[in-house]
């Protein structure tokens, strides 16, 4: 028995989301209000209710979301700013300590990691062991919330007006790393995995050691930028590359494996409009005129760095 559960991080993300969908029907002049609130209603709903409603019903209101973002019928309202003076007032008061909140999110989850699965009552276990990271950074998330709060000083109305802006500005792109995840899954299962292990193995001389491992972190970072998600391709190209080639052909460690293989989807993650999230989101938040100017300044560091993981894996994961 555990006393929390990822449930409960599902809960309070379903009422933040919901939040944002009853804000956006109350602004009569929203530019795209039905099709905003039918669209953050319903995320609101897999998140309060995916547990009891059949997953087939979840999927048919999935496909309803993309068909009203493909539409175009959900944009984010436009919202005054704050006049610069009051701003650059709470920038010189708070300087460098605004940072402190969003440190807190990775300490104590890594902290979380390690220690909340280990504390427990009897047979009763605090939180659920097989969800343990993803609960840390539930609760990491809340503590630095709280922690900004604290220290902004703000009222809880700001923070929700704000967080519902900022969710309405990112828009649809904030479900694509879960449904990129899922596709992964999807093709992992299909068999694509055996697909693309039979042509790299037809074309390349994969008994070489070190043409396995650029196969695979190649391959990491392409199907990364076809995906948009590092997560979506580690399923595909793990399963028909790294531990058949690496592991199983020439017993690689398939820890080091993994984690450097991350690395190098994440070196794809850098070149890909499809990763919205990262690249194409913070262009709109930045009102660049250029949408692909993320993309441009990354690409010089993507490549390096996709050469330094392949020399890197290659030097590890034969030899520990």
């Amino acid at each position: 028995m555990n006393i929390f559960t990822i449930d409960y991080i599902y809960y309070l993300l379903g009422i933040i989301v919901a939040f944002v969908a009853y804000r956006v029907a109350r602004n009569p002049d929203h530019p795209t209000r039905i099709g905003s609130t039918l669209f953050w209603g319903i995320f609101a709903f897999t998140f309060l209710f995916g547990k009891v409603i059949p997953s087939l019903v979840i999927g048919y209101l999935v496909l309803v979301m993309v068909i009203i973002a493909a539409l175009g019928k959900m944009k984010a309202a436009p919202e005054k700013e704050h006049p610069q003076s009051e701003r650059e007032a709470h920038a010189a008061r708070l300087k460098s300590k605004i940072f402190l909140p969003a440190l807190l999110i990775p300490i104590i989850t890594v902290i979380g990691s390690f220690t909340l699965d280990k504390i427990h009552f009897g047979k009763v276990n605090l939180v659920d062991p097989e969800m343990v990271t993803l609960i840390a950074l539930g609760l990491s998330a809340i503590i630095a919330f709280i922690a900004a709060k604290s220290l902004t000083k703000a009222k809880m109305s700001v923070a929700m007006n704000e967080g519902s802006r900022l969710t309405e500005v990112v828009g649809w792109a904030i479900i694509l790393p879960q449904m990129l995840s899922a596709l992964g899954a999807i093709f992992a299962q299909a068999g694509v995995g055996e697909v693309v292990s039979k042509l790299v193995g037809n074309v390349l001389p994969t008994q070489y050691p070190f043409v396995a491992v650029a196969a695979y972190c190649i391959g990491m970072a392409v199907f990364t930028m076809i995906m948009g998600n590092a997560f979506a391709a580690f399923a595909v190209i793990t399963g028909g590359i790294g531990l058949p080639l690496i592991v199983h052909m020439h017993g690689g460690n398939p820890a080091i494996m993994a984690a450097i293989g991350m690395f190098a989807g994440y070196c794809g993650t850098l070149m890909t409009p499809m990763a919205a999230n990262f690249n194409i989101v913070p262009a709109m938040l930045l009102d660049l005129k250029d949408k692909n100017a993320v993309i441009k300044a990354q690409i010089p560091i993507g490549i390096p760095l996709l050469v330094i993981n392949i020399l890197l894996m290659y030097f590890l994961v034969y030899r520990f």
